[in-house]
């Protein structure tokens, strides 16, 4: 899950950015409003999270902007405005939450992660085969056994779930999970991936995650990929 930060205060933004990467998820941030819409139009995002005290134009107005698009992510605000009038402009105004400064941040996340599921047309609850993945708990599951899995490698196996059968290159796995642009000679994902399978695949028989030459990865139940063989 891809999620945006607009905040002109750096140590708010810094902050956010610190807990939600610590949660799993890949986070960019933004100062101004006029380059959060750019950001908005040239990435996807699964989230806003918006302030309206931006420097160069009303967060209410790039908020406006977002929800001119055909595909819009859901918007969380997070303003110091705190009247009832501030909220109710807000929502009307097409965000999906507000949330008044100061805030804790376990508030903040809860809040997030419910967007997230709204946004979502997936189950919370995914299933390949034998493995479950449950969105809510973050809690996987193979033939019955717990697996305990750091953040990063959740983010990358939930999206592998999410798009299972279909190969996802290095490039998309990266731009989707962490904060930065794939430069072609990284191998983060290579090395997550082989603490994935250490952990998903390598006690069992029938490996779940395969190599795509040439293009990256993908996840697929043992007896599709039987029926491939047929």
């Amino acid at each position: 899950m891809r999620i945006l930060v607009v905040e002109d205060e750096k140590r708010i933004a810094d902050f956010l950015s610190r807990g939600l990467e610590s949660a799993g998820y890949a986070v960019d941030v933004s100062h101004a409003g006029s380059h959060a819409i750019e950001m908005v139009h040239t990435t996807e995002y699964d989230l806003v999270i918006l302030d309206l005290g931006l420097p160069d134009m009303d967060g209410l107005a790039v908020l406006q902007k977002i929800r001119n698009r055909k595909v819009t992510p859901p918007v969380l605000i997070l303003s110091a405005r705190d009247a009832v009038d501030d909220r109710v402009k807000g929502l009307e105004g097409g965000a999906d939450d507000y949330l008044v400064k100061p805030f804790a941040f376990v508030e903040l996340l809860a809040r997030v992660r419910v967007l997230l599921r709204r946004g979502q047309p997936t189950p919370e609850r995914l299933q390949v085969g034998d493995l479950t993945l449950d969105c809510i708990r973050r809690k996987v599951v193979r033939s019955g056994e717990n697996i305990e899995l750091a953040p990063k490698e959740f983010s990358i196996l939930e999206y592998l779930m999410r798009n299972r059968g279909r190969p996802l290159s290095r490039t998309m796995i990266v731009e989707h999970v962490w904060d930065m642009d794939y430069d072609g000679l990284t191998n983060i994902v290579d090395v997550y991936i082989r603490h994935l399978r250490s952990k998903i695949d390598d006690k069992w028989p029938q490996k779940m995650i395969q190599t795509v030459r040439g293009i990256g990865y993908m996840l697929e139940a043992p007896e599709k990929q039987a029926e491939r063989t047929i």
